[in-house]
């Protein structure tokens, strides 16, 4: 939505041309009978060259007369660039043609641009890749990724598994992305092609291998649009990558019910399914190995541990079978393999991988301490049955119980991992389950109705939305009228009026009348799916401090190794040459022994883990929160530098205040009737598309409650006077509105309480409007855009955060002044051009200020650009809201509080976080490797080393998880929001 009350400037400016010559939009074409089924066909996009331009208020009414044409998708004006981009549906209504006319007729010179859309140069993809273990495993992944010639840019997440990957698809297609995945040993599996084309999961109830499978191929080959068939016969499941223009998921389940004579049955596989079904399966896998790793474990425990103080039970374990080789040892030795080597296979699996990819990670250390452990045990047994006077001692119980203790660090960490994105998961519930579809005949009427899965509906079906029904995907209204709750996406819960031509947005409610629509976007093109998109893409975004987590991961398992190797070195060669005295070493042990406790101890008590996890999971929860706030954020870079902001500029229209000028008071002059006053300048204004005029003739519609759709009076010799006003013949009356500059040109005399009154609204920021009948000034009616209820008590708490807030505007310096004062606003730039805005924003960051921009229009977006932090209104513009960091849904001022609030606590998450990770590394390694044992004696035992190393990880995602709990700060609750009162 462009900035509105920047049009007010039009009205007094010489500048401003052509926009008043030709006022009059064209009427909105009626869908004639049958023309629901006509709109259809492949969507085109036209890009106009529109000049004549001069402020947003122009931009603003060019994209308002190309949506009130039928089968407009949609429209975005460009100002700056003087163009305007238009997407529709071809038909016999409208056309390039059409549209350009329409440009032309609200008083601008319109030219089609041939050729201007060219062949997309950059595509975007998202893969899973199941292995990724740590930071390290995402630095090997995206150096192996970004080697590949067409690359462009690529995230890797650590929490969710997930590679997204930009690329150019003339050089490169997705599969060569997995192949480079798989060939380094990762499994992948890829989520979205990011093409101009829609995918979709279908279970098969039937499939089987070989013939069916070629049955069922064959049979939806033969559909036009589809695109890439894949068969997963072990899940039942069939992929489908189709053009969503040609065909669609409803046709695809008849060819596959009517292929063959299988009867084959099919239906929409459940939705995120699969991704839920894999992290199932890991909890499992993990839930599994860790309880059978402890049926092994705990006999080693008990054998070690408890029952040498049970003398019977002792006694048997000390029975020797070879030599000094005892029971004990050979129980031990027997149970403590399985865990080693089958149990513990991934750990080597994980670490023939890392090195393979030529890097270290956390496996590498586990199986380093665990074999280190087990095999001089393994030495200490061989050698006590081959000698009659050895007698050594084992750590079988150390390498079991690590492991086992690993594993149950894994399995709390990836459950806890699984609750950092229920945000996205409970957006993708808010559609409907079901959908009524409608067959119509040629002439519009109604044939049949179907309850189908809504996810089955196609581009250009017709759905009937029932009251108190949610919408089944985006669309345009053909028929019926209601009002539509869109809290979803606006967050206001006052319910929105919508009608014929009207767009709809999926998962909104239909509160009380019947609605026909005609689906336009459905699928991963809805409103709903792009939020999710937007919400996956920010939780892919590292933040610039993860850059300090994935440098020390490069270094941390080799250094950790070199400091493990040095720890038993030092303390064996002390213990070799007497450096310190023998009754510090155990009894059952020896001065190489203790050594080696130690060096274990150290290997396996680092965690690299820890650091990888502690920006990622903050920045996922962060995101996940601020969605439920109707804050969207696009990823860690937008909530580091938001959590810095000492300075947020405002924009004044649309922002600051509603954005829609209204008439706050009328004075009557003369002795006249209120509601006949009214007619006569409703009249006149009819025919003006200026925003006082329209301003004027919606105030006139409520004078008249009575009539939903008022008829005016003819307006005769009609003349728009550009920068002053307007003047025609009603009834025979000679009527003139203005400014006071018009009044006096047509040399009509102002009375003494005329003009104390356009003084008074002056210094309220408000637009005085002169209304002369038969050459006597008979009404003064001002015109203001009204503050937001909340702007007042934002800026004093803004102050109270120690922010600074300045307006930056377009309007005349009087009116800035004037809101700036009301609002407790001390810094006004005034009669600012966009590029002049953008100007400012970067001469406070040069004076040392973080800076934040708020804004909705497209004279906004060069200000949003060059802002550290840009803040969009969610009603804005497109064009804005592309340009910004973070998206205000709600389109209420209070949110940019709750938007810096919460990424200083995100921020302050992460700051714990690294605090415990590092803090945790650089106390507990010391201590493992003994720094206390020679003050105190107490020595860290391996495997509670490795209790404390899964301890650190499970904490850190724990820790991040708290940011569930985050509330918005108690100054926003307290908030007394009054409503806005309109005389």
């Amino acid at each position: 939505m462009a900035t509105m009350f920047l049009k007010l400037t039009c009205l007094r400016r010489e500048n401003c041309g052509d926009l008043l010559a030709r006022p009059h939009y064209p009427s909105m074409p009626k869908y004639p009978k049958g023309v629901a089924g006509d709109v259809k066909g492949t969507e085109v996009k036209a890009m106009f060259s529109v000049e004549g331009m001069t402020c947003s208020a122009c931009a603003g009414s060019v994209e308002k007369a190309i949506k009130r044409l039928p089968g407009i998708l949609e429209a975005v004006v460009d100002v700056l660039n003087n163009r305007a981009q238009v997407l529709f549906y071809p038909s016999s209504l409208v056309n390039e043609e059409t549209i350009r006319e329409t440009i032309e007729d609200a008083g601008f010179q319109a030219t089609l641009i041939e050729d201007e859309i060219n062949e997309r140069s950059s595509q975007v993809c998202r893969i899973q890749i199941n292995g990724i273990r740590c930071t390290s495993c995402c630095c090997t992944a995206e150096i192996v990724l970004q080697a590949i010639h067409g690359v462009q840019r690529i995230q890797v997440a650590l929490e969710t598994e997930e590679a997204e990957v930009y690329y150019d698809p003339k050089i490169l297609n997705y599969n060569h992305l997995l192949e480079a995945m798989e060939d380094i040993g990762f499994q992948t599996m890829l989520v979205s092609a990011g093409e101009d084309v829609s995918k979709i999961d279908l279970k098969v109830d039937g499939l089987g291998a070989g013939h069916s499978m070629q049955i069922i191929e064959n049979s939806l080959q033969t559909l036009p649009g589809v695109q890439v068939i894949e068969i997963d016969p072990e899940l039942d499941k069939v992929s489908i990558s189709y053009k969503p223009s040609m065909t669609g998921p409803r046709k695809f389940i008849k060819a596959i019910e009517s292929a063959g004579s299988e009867n084959f049955k099919a239906l929409v596989y459940p939705q995120g399914e699969e991704k839920e079904s894999h992290r199932q399966d890991e909890i499992k896998q993990y839930r599994s190995t860790f309880l059978w790793s402890l049926v092994f474990t705990i006999p080693v425990f008990l054998i070690s541990m408890v029952f040498m103080y049970i003398p019977i039970i002792n006694c048997q374990l000390d029975t020797k079978v070879v030599n000094m080789l005892n029971v004990g040892e050979v129980l031990k030795w027997m149970l403590s393999t399985p865990v080693q080597f089958i149990i513990g296979r991934r750990f080597y699996t994980g670490s023939y991988k890392a090195l393979r990819r030529g890097s270290a990670n956390m496996d590498v250390l586990i199986a380093l301490g665990t074999n280190a452990a087990y095999f001089y045990s393994a030495y200490s047994v061989l050698r006590a049955a081959g000698s009659p006077d050895f007698e050594g001692t084992d750590f079988f119980e150390t390498s079991s119980m690590l492991i086992s203790i690993i594993l149950l660090g894994k399995y709390l960490e990836v459950m806890a991992k699984g609750k950092t994105s229920e945000a996205i998961a409970k957006l993708m519930d808010l559609g409907p389950e079901t959908a009524i579809l409608l067959t119509l005949d040629d002439y519009g009427n109604i044939l049949s109705e179907e309850e189908i899965d809504s996810r089955l509906v196609q581009k250009n079906d017709v759905i009937k939305i029932l009251p108190g029904a949610k919408v089944a995907s985006d669309g345009l209204i053909i028929w019926g009228a209601s009002h539509v709750n869109e809290s979803m996406i606006t967050g206001e819960a006052i319910p929105v009026k919508k009608g014929v031509g009207d767009p709809v947005i999926g998962g909104t409610l239909n509160e009380n009348g019947v609605l026909h629509i005609k689906a336009t976007r459905v699928g991963s093109d809805s409103a709903l799916s792009h939020i999710v998109r937007l919400i996956e893409s920010a939780q892919l975004a590292k933040a610039p401090v993860q850059k300090f987590a994935d440098t020390i991961s490069k270094y941390f398992v080799p250094l950790v190794i070199i400091l493990s190797f040095s720890t038993w070195l030092t303390w064996f060669l002390a213990g070799v040459f007497h450096g310190y005295p023998k009754s510090w070493i155990p009894h059952s042990m020896d001065s190489f022994q203790l050594a080696l406790q130690f060096g274990i101890s150290v290997m396996v008590i680092a965690c690299p883990c820890a650091l990888g996890l502690a920006t990622p999971t903050a920045v996922m929860v962060g995101t996940g929160v601020g969605a439920s706030q109707g804050v969207l954020i696009k990823g860690g870079q937008a909530l580091e530098s938001a959590h810095k902001v000492n300075c947020v500029i405002f924009d004044k229209t649309g922002t600051l205040t509603i954005g829609k000028p209204v008439v706050v008071k009328t004075t009557l002059l003369k002795s006249m009737v209120l509601q006949d006053f009214y007619e006569l300048i409703a009249a006149t204004e009819m025919n003006s598309e200026h925003p006082l005029a329209k301003a004027i003739v919606e105030y006139a519609k409520k004078i008249r409650e009575d009539e939903e759709d008022p008829v005016w009076p003819e307006a005769r010799a009609f003349e728009s006077i550009t920068g002053y006003g307007v003047k025609a013949t009603v009834r025979n009356k000679e009527i003139i509105i203005g400014n006071k500059s018009l009044i006096l040109d047509q040399n009509i005399a102002i009375p003494v309480d005329g003009e104390l009154m356009l003084a008074e609204t002056e210094t309220m920021a408000q637009t005085g409007i002169l209304v002369s009948i038969d050459r006597e000034v008979t009404g003064i009616l001002a015109i203001s855009d009204p503050l937001k209820p909340s702007a007042c008590e934002v800026i004093s708490i803004l102050k109270s955060m120690k922010v600074r807030s300045i307006m930056v505007t377009g309007d005349n310096w009087g009116t800035a002044n004037s809101i700036a004062k009301e609002i407790g606003i001390e810094t006004v730039i005034a009669e600012a051009k966009p590029e002049e805005k953008a100007e400012k924003v970067k001469e406070l960051q040069a004076t040392g200020f973080t800076v934040a921009m708020v804004g909705d229009g497209v004279n906004d977006s060069p200000a949003l650009a060059a802002a550290d932090v840009g803040m969009a209104i969610g009603a804005g513009t497109d064009i804005a809201i592309e340009a910004a960091d973070i998206v205000l849904m709600k389109s209420n001022l209070e949110d940019v509080i709750t938007a810096i609030d919460l990424s200083r606590k995100t921020f302050s998450r992460i700051r714990l976080n690294y605090i415990w990770a590092l803090g945790y590394n650089l106390i507990g390694i010391p201590v493992a490797a003994g720094a206390l044992f020679p003050g105190t004696g107490l020595r860290l035992p391996p495997w509670a080393a490795g209790a404390a190393m899964a301890a650190s990880s499970v904490s850190v995602v724990l820790c991040s998880l708290l940011l569930k709990n985050y509330r918005r700060p108690k100054k926003l609750e307290n908030l007394n929001i009054h409503g806005i009162k309109i005389e």
